[in-house]
């Protein structure tokens, strides 16, 4: 999949979201998908189907897999949940955001938002996302967190939502975490019960992060039953 060029500078942000969404459509098999997020409407705009988008190099090189494409049951209940936050203007990252329905909820309550994915065609259809839903921009970092740079800024709330596909994803993402959480703030996770959610708590409480609330929720999604278990993690203060 070819990358999708970078936000023109134009001065009207109307017209740039504009150009971008038509530069995804001539890329991609876009839809837009309905969302209900705790009485709080928003429609996605994503590629049809992850299956188009397997790059068979890809996955040889480094087992990537597009999960971006698809909105996970997971991300459905983390929007939920924080869609009755108030951002009052604090700094949050949609940490492998997919198409954004989370930053959409994060910059609609409030916040200055970041978007984060390995893919670049992820970031592009976020923050075309929280533009068509919010008319906020959404700034973006792209990160792999399998190799963290040194340079990573600190934010007052991070979000992700079923980022721990498999077991080794559990201490790479608690490492990103850790570095990407500033002192006092928190994280809130959702995840199906992946692989490595285990293998993250452990890590992440060792990098001084540990639990300090968490429940389940039971969602339906397409006649399928998810238990999504969300977590929330705290930084302390330096």
């Amino acid at each position: 999949m070819s990358r999708v060029p970078e936000l023109a500078q134009a001065a009207d942000p109307e017209a740039r979201y504009r150009n971008l969404r038509a530069q995804l459509e001539r890329s991609f098999n876009v839809v837009a998908t309905p969302i209900e997020a705790d009485g709080s409407s928003f429609t996605m705009l994503h590629p049809r189907t992850p299956d188009e988008l397997i790059d068979e190099a890809a996955f040889e090189r480094d087992e990537r897999l597009p999960y971006w494409a698809d909105i996970w049951p997971s991300a459905r209940v983390l929007a939920a949940h924080l869609s009755r936050h108030h951002g009052n203007a604090r700094t949050a990252l949609d940490l492998g955001c997919g198409s954004g329905l989370v930053a959409c909820v994060l910059a609609r309550a409030g916040y200055q938002v970041t978007v984060c994915d390995y893919y670049h065609e992820a970031l592009d259809f976020a923050r075309l996302n929280v533009w068509h839903n919010t008319k906020r921009e959404a700034a973006a970092l792209p990160l792999d967190w399998r190799a963290l740079p040194d340079d990573l800024p600190g934010f007052e709330v991070v979000a992700a939502a079923d980022v721990l596909y498999e077991r080794p994803s559990g201490p790479q993402v608690a490492a990103a975490i850790a570095r990407l959480v500033a002192p006092g703030g928190y994280t809130t996770t959702a995840d199906p019960g992946r692989l490595g959610l285990e293998s993250f708590i452990d890590e992440a409480a060792r990098l001084g992060m540990p639990v300090v609330e968490g429940w389940d929720v039971d969602y339906a999604l397409k006649g399928q039953r998810h238990t999504i278990r969300l977590r929330v993690l705290r930084r302390a203060r330096a």
